[in-house]
């Protein structure tokens, strides 16, 4: 069964990227280019049916582009992102020095001593944190604090776990699209779009929060008979003293060092294009660099712990096979591949930016939601870049790019790495699988419901900014 299964998904995989291959050339793309629509589809699609082994097919991929002579080198090496690698790195291991500094514990058990907690304020609590751990430190790192978390709360009430966790990967993904530090596609398209911290303070965040609130009135509505359960669980511990000891957690003095380097790091790069400007520098380079300096410090600061931050915090399978999807994304925009798409676009649907707007954010949306948001945002990105040649205005299409990758990631099981490694965490520790459908029929709504109001602010956004 497990051959057969291998062996349908090989046919599949050459089928369909000989489809694309072929219909791209019907479609009038020159043969050469045809041919690196057909390497690109075998690497993504192949990296998508044997999610396992996903880096072997970036790096075979990767070679025949090199072979066929797409780009040098020297361009694909250019293509790579190492900007965005090196930032993801640099706050992986900051993350990495606040887990084993036991900070996450230490904040989820001075929101649990709230006073009157009941099972309302507990979800709501559990939503904020979820989005805004997702915003300042990234959706991965957040959903196994949040869900580790969650597990043991489950626990110690007697309670499912599917609800709260279902409704943390939610939050979780909408908070990821709030921030730059929130997702790698935010890191990318930041990158590649040319946006500062503050522009998604700005742009993205309000969005975010309204979506947010959205979310959670629909959960709320979901999840009665489930909330009124965590309540009446909750009144059975509120005078018990071993459970009050349980939350009552001091911070240790690395808990303390841990904040103020994570609060510098925070503030930094909040002013990152301020420091741009003051120093001459060129755009961006402070983002990327403060949280270079901050990781330098940390393991200055845990000098005998700098090695375990390095290999085991560090998500180098993940980075890998970012680093060779973004050069292969380039490879797409510098051998005319994307300028094809983009114009082939732009001709259909012509200069309405609202109508291009939507079709980016509600397109990237779907594909996210089958695809990892990572794959999708790396495969429009040169699209992008091709229309702004063609002197188009494409600020609202970055945000609708972003926000289509963060909440459709919402719609199925695997639509982020947020929602796998949830889910992975839920199985091992507790055997409790959720089915697809269990998911899907939440996730649809909140997902496509958080994509059109998302793109009915960014047109209003839009039209303000153009008044």
């Amino acid at each position: 069964m497990f051959k057969k299964s291998i062996f349908i998904k090989s046919i599949a995989l050459a089928a369909l990227s000989l489809l694309s291959s072929l219909g791209c050339l019907a479609w009038g793309m020159t043969p050469h280019q045809a041919l690196i629509v057909f390497i690109f589809s075998m690497s993504i699609l192949g990296s998508l049916f044997f999610w396992e082994v996903k880096l072997s097919f970036a790096f075979i991929g990767s070679g025949l582009f090199l072979m066929i002579r797409a780009v040098s080198l020297e361009e694909f090496i250019r293509f790579a992102s190492l900007d965005v690698i090196i930032f993801l790195i640099a706050m992986m291991i900051i993350v990495g020095m606040m887990k084993e500094a036991g900070f996450f514990a230490w904040l989820i058990t001075v929101l649990l001593r709230v006073k009157n907690l009941d099972g309302k304020k507990l979800f709501i609590i559990i939503m904020l944190l979820s989005a805004i751990f997702s915003a300042l430190m990234g959706e991965v790192a957040s959903i196994i604090v949040m869900v580790t978390t969650l597990l043991e709360i489950c626990y110690l009430l007697d309670i499912s776990p599917i609800p709260l966790v279902i409704s943390s990967v939610f939050a979780t993904n909408i908070g990821s699209a709030s921030t730059v530090l929130g997702n790698p596609v935010g890191v990318l398209i930041a990158a590649r779009g040319g946006l500062s911290f503050e522009d998604f303070i700005f742009h993205a965040l309000p969005i975010a929060v309204v979506v947010l609130l959205v979310t959670v009135f629909l959960l709320f509505k979901w999840y009665r008979a489930y909330i009124q359960e965590i309540s009446e669980k909750l009144k059975i511990y509120e005078e018990d003293k071993w459970f009050l000891k349980l939350i009552s957690l001091p911070p240790d003095l690395r808990t303390k060092v841990s904040i103020a380097i994570f609060a510098g790091t925070i503030v930094l790069i909040s002013l990152h294009h301020r420091v741009e400007v003051f120093l001459g520098l060129e755009e961006n380079t402070m983002l990327m660099m403060f949280p270079v300096i901050a990781a330098g410090l940390v393991m200055l600061y845990r000098h005998d712990k700098a090695r375990i931050y390095v290999e085991r915090e560090v998500e180098w399978n993940s980075l890998l096979f970012f680093l060779f999807l973004f050069a292969q994304a380039g490879v797409i925009q510098a051998t005319g591949v994307g300028g094809f798409f983009a114009r082939k676009i732009v001709t259909m649907i012509g200069d309405h930016p609202s109508i291009l707007s939507g079709v980016v954010l509600l397109t990237s949306g779907f594909f996210s939601s089958v695809l990892d948001n990572v794959v999708a945002v790396a495969s429009y990105v040169p699209i992008i870049r091709s229309i702004e040649i063609m002197h188009f205005d494409i600020n609202a299409l970055w945000w609708a790019l972003l926000f289509g990758a963060c909440f459709g990631g919402n719609i199925t099981m695997i639509g982020s790495t947020a929602n796998i490694v949830a889910l992975g965490i839920l199985e091992k520790k507790t055997h409790v699988k959720i089915t697809f459908m269990e998911w899907f029929r939440k996730g649809l709504i909140v997902g496509v419901l958080g994509m059109i109001l998302a793109f009915l602010l960014v047109v209003v956004t839009s039209m303000m900014n153009g008044a």
